[in-house]
């Protein structure tokens, strides 16, 4: 029998069912205790026999109990003398407490009478009925709604402590349909695609229902959807073992199947059985941007493109590249075209700008990520890899007839991925680039208008009568603008507000602009003499603030950080910009955010090359600088009281942002997170790359949240590099500091120790105080994860003697902790728990709640191992509670898995396998493959212990790779784990 107790449905706070309007109404329970309220009153139900009496009377929903199927009910075939005058005094008793209209006497026996809504029994009965409505409906999000509330209103083990034959009976029936209503809801949960998050409680609930053959078959199809095709079929290898040694019988046929259709691969598997399709009814995409409503021209394209996009019904894939000059109208054309198309593509349209004409492009696995949902795939059945999101991207167009808009391609290279592989779809693709190296595309390059479709694209927008008294002067203008559509366009919305001005006004303005024709002939200049036009109208105010603005590298700016780059009060800056947004120069992403469009900021950072002495350009980079600087210093003493980095920083001029709480802080930090990391690594100048480099430091919690990893590391290396060509020592140690932590988070401790070791030779030679304290303490845990023990204990007590050298508490702390899981790694767990508290000690006395719960966090794994098992696990609870609330995505995992660690040591390895599930699914995509693999490990012994030893040796085998790959020290662990099936 297995240790554990099983797994528990989480439910709200127990409430007696109410029922709307009747709030001094009786209402009972027995999906539990059994209990009576009167309005929010707890009624006393007296002895155990008087609750057996009460329980018995509710599960017949009204009907009367004779006297004698009371007493059988009660005391079974050996009922005691008293025992009529017994029921009767128990009667009587509730009769007071309930009344004499609810309990009522007649035939002999007795009734309780009251709504259906008053008992949560027929209330989950009820809800029950309509699940399975839903459900034959169609409706599985609902069913799966109802099904959830009426699990809710369980609270424990149904009839608790209720004594008597008939209780034990009716206690075993409402728990197998307690079960029945599990495995309908687990059955749902696959149905709608949460396969990934299903397999946690499966495994709980096959440890503790082991013979329960319905359960194993939904893990293997979860696991199977999860991409763990073994896993899945080493389920199916245990549950036969098991049923042949407990029972002497193989597993139903039903089971065997659907082994049989995993060997296979078998496709139809990957989504409910009764649907054609993955989600529950297929998504119908209609992602196309709006048409212009004054389209013109373009005639002979647009006939070419409608004849090619039609030939996607037949045989052959459609695949059009557009491509042209900065404004020529790609987009716009595409639109329209797509637009005429869409009734050959009746399973939708998908659209995307892919920015190629920013610095950064947009990263394929990004749009199909975003691609796939629109298609109906839920978050979780989206893999990590390009290539895998590549293939079920495909896979998921097949058979579908969609139509895919890409605007705005980089090159062939970016779009490769996004192209559909069958008939019956097409692409639309726009880009300043010829795309010759595109196999198979239909290739047009599109030009600017004839001086006839340039003249009638500006009178649709100025209108005939302006335009028809000055046409001389209309064709001035256009001809001005290139015949470029986007100039024309802009130039005749601008007239069109201003009814003041006469054609004439306009053409004379743009008279100068003629000089400039050679320039709109070459490539992006032609987008900037377009925007000439609207720039050379702005006031110099505005023109100041659209010249600067457009410097910052970020996708976009707060009002706080605007401000700080123009030097400006944040009220004056806002006018400035908002009036900008009314030019649509540039665009209010949301309520005190603005950006360019990637052309603009082109435009504007060559008006600010033209028009701005470098001195000018600099300084507002660098009040830019100071202010992130300036603002992330402080939400990082807010996180960390007492840490030096404040005194060791570098100055900053300009002011930034306080908080008044840690929370506010974080918010923050995560939503500026990539116009930070875009400031750092545009940081170049003399006097700019130890700020940014001190920027990096600060904002240290972007690299172990997760989400912002890999543009840390990325920066960090920038950083590092710019440093070392600049012969700037001190800035190239914190650098490779703030590199180190990058990539302690990613799992690479050979790098790790590489960047480290150089970091700390360099703060010696400049005597830096804060590379000189973290250096040895990062070495020393590399050297834990490499079970150097020894040699980690001389790092950490040294960068403890560091840490008080300069005052530095907190650093302190960390180090303590981390010289703790040395001592615990070397089995000195008396000294480990002591250290582990002396850090926790320091920390709870500064105020530091997340570093607090990294020393909670040691603590619980020094407790583990002295086998205080319950002051473990509270202390990783607290931990976890402040991780979570955090935002540390790494620290929330493996705070995630150390309990499990726990539940196997106090021997309850179900509950050891569904926090390793969990763990796994949090530290998806960060901290690396050794964690994984650690993970990894200790799920394989808890499914062991559970008697699912097929599973087990999956992970096993997965860890080894991992270890193997990374030549871990934990190979020889894992492989006597395996010995049974190793070969020799």
């Amino acid at each position: 029998m297995d240790r554990d107790n099983g797994p528990r449905v989480r439910v709200p706070e127990q409430r007696a069912p109410e029922k709307p309007g009747t709030a001094d109404a009786l209402r009972f329970t027995v999906l539990g205790p059994v209990r009576a309220w009167r309005g929010s009153e707890l009624l006393s139900s007296g002895s155990p026999q008087q609750r057996a009496l009460l329980a018995a009377l509710l599960l017949r929903e009204g009907r009367t109990a004779t006297a004698s199927e009371l007493i059988d009910a009660f005391w079974g075939e050996d009922p005691p003398s008293q025992a009529l005058a017994t029921i009767r005094t128990y009667a009587s008793r509730l009769r007071k407490i309930l009344g004499q209209d609810t309990l009522v006497s007649e035939s002999g026996g007795y009734a309780i009478r009251t709504d259906r809504a008053a008992l949560d029994l027929t209330l989950a009965q009820d809800l029950a009925g309509e699940a399975e409505k839903a459900r034959a409906a169609g409706d599985r999000c609902q069913a799966r709604t109802l099904i959830n509330k009426v699990l809710g209103l369980w609270d424990g083990e149904a009839l608790a402590s209720v004594p008597g034959p008939y209780a034990d009976n009716q206690r075993t029936r409402l728990e197998e349909w307690r079960l029945q209503l599990t495995e309908a809801r687990l059955d749902l949960d696959l149905e709608v695609g949460c396969h990934a998050e299903a397999v946690s409680e499966l495994t709980a609930l096959t440890a503790a229902h082991p013979l329960r053959e319905r359960l194993r078959e939904l893990l293997m199809v979860a696991l199977y959807r999860s991409g763990r095709q073994a896993e899945a079929l080493a389920v199916y290898a245990d549950t036969r073992r098991l049923l042949a040694e407990e029972l002497g019988v193989d597993p139903r046929p039903e089971l065997a199947q659907l082994q049989q259709r995993i060997l296979r691969a078998d496709e139809e598997l990957a989504r409910p059985a009764d649907e054609p399709a993955p989600a529950p009814a297929p998504l119908r995409p209609a992602q196309l941007p709006a048409t212009v409503p004054d389209f013109t021209g373009r005639s002979a394209f647009v006939s070419e493109l409608g004849s090619r996009l039609a030939t996607a019904e037949g045989s052959v894939m459609a695949v059009s590249a557009v491509a042209g000059i900065g404004g020529v109208g790609k987009t716009t054309l595409a639109v329209h075209v797509a637009h005429q198309a869409r009734r050959h593509f009746p399973d939708g349209q998908l659209y995307v700008d892919l920015q190629g004409a920013g610095a950064r492009a947009a990263e394929p696995e990004t749009v199909l990520g975003s691609f796939l949902r629109a298609l109906g795939t839920a978050d979780s059945a989206i893999p990590d890899t390009l290539d895998e999101r590549a293939a079920l991207y495909r896979s998921t167009l097949d058979g579908r007839r969609i139509l895919i808009l890409l605007d705005n391609a980089h090159d062939a290279a970016q779009i490769r991925p996004l192209l559909p592989g069958t008939a019956g779809c097409a692409a639309l693709v726009t880009s300043r680039v010829r795309m010759v190296d595109l196999a198979g595309a239909h290739l047009v390059d599109l030009d600017v208008m004839s001086p006839e479709e340039a003249l009638q694209l500006f009178t649709r927008i100025v209108g005939d009568e302006r335009v028809g008294a000055e046409r001389e002067a209309a064709l001035d203008v256009v001809a001005a603008c290139g015949f470029l559509p986007l100039a024309i366009r802009i130039a005749a919305s601008r007239l069109a507000a201003r009814r003041t001005w006469t054609v004439s006004v306009l053409a004379a303005k743009l008279a100068d602009e003629r000089r400039r024709l050679d320039e709109l002939q070459a490539g992006d200049l032609a987008v900037k003499a377009t925007f000439e036009l609207g720039y050379g109208q702005l006031e110099p105010a505005q023109a100041r603030v659209f010249r600067l603005l457009g410097l910052a590298d970020g996708p976009d700016i707060s009002l706080a950080a605007a401000a700080a780059l123009l030097n400006l009060d944040p009220h004056a800056a806002e006018d400035l910009l908002e009036a900008l947004v009314d030019t649509s120069l540039v665009e209010s992403a949301a309520p005190g955010r603005y950006r360019y469009h990637d052309l603009v900021r082109l435009y504007a950072r060559a008006c600010a090359e033209r028009d701005e002495e470098p001195v000018e350009r600099e300084s507002a980079l660098s009040r830019l600088l100071d202010f992130y600087l300036a603002t992330a210093a402080g939400v990082y003493a807010l996180e960390r009281p007492g840490d030096r980095l404040a005194d060791h920083r570098e100055p900053t001029q300009y002011s930034g942002l306080t908080f008044a709480d840690r929370h506010s802080a974080q918010d923050w930090l995560y939503t500026e997170a990539n116009s930070l990391l875009a400031c750092v690594r545009q940081s170049s100048g003399a006097g700019a790359v130890r700020r940014a480099v001190d920027l990096l430091w600060a904002t240290k919690d972007l690299a172990e949240s997760g989400a912002n990893s890999k543009q840390y590391e990325a920066a960090a290396i920038t950083m590092r590099d710019l440093a070392r060509s600049s012969d700037d020592a001190r800035a190239e140690g914190r650098a490779l500091i703030t590199l180190t932590n990058a990539r302690l988070v990613a799992g690479r401790f050979d790098q790790a120790e590489r960047d480290a070791q150089r970091a700390m030779r360099l703060a010696r030679a400049v005597d830096d105080p804060l590379p000189s304290c973290w250096a040895p303490n990062d070495l020393g845990i590399i050297a834990l994860y490499q079970n150097r023990h020894a040699e980690g204990e001389a790092y950490l007590e040294q960068a403890i003697a560091n840490f008080r050298a300069d005052g530095n508490r907190p650093g302190e702390a960390s180090a303590l902790c981390n010289l703790s899981r040395i001592h615990l790694a070397m089995g000195n767990t008396t000294s480990a728990v002591a250290l582990a508290q002396q850090g926790i000690d320091i920390y709870d006395e500064l105020g530091h709640a997340l570093r607090g719960a990294n020393g909670r966090y040691a603590l619980g794994l020094a407790l583990t191992q002295s086998g205080r098992f319950a002051d473990a696990t509270e202390q990783l609870h607290d931990a976890l509670a402040v991780f979570r609330d955090s935002r540390q995505r790494l620290w929330e995992g493996m705070a995630t898995f150390r309990l499990a660690e726990v539940d196997l040591a106090a021997g309850l390895p179900a509950q050891a396998a569904t926090k390793s599930e969990q763990a796994l699914a949090i530290l998806r995509g960060i901290g690396g493959e050794w964690r994984r693999g650690n993970v990894l490990t200790v799920l394989g012994r808890a499914l062991s212990e559970i008697g699912q030893p097929g599973r087990a040796q999956v992970c096993w085998r997965e860890a080894l790779e991992i270890y193997e790959t990374l030549g871990s020290a934990e190979i020889e662990t894992v492989r006597k784990l395996l010995v049974p099936t190793l070969p020799g």
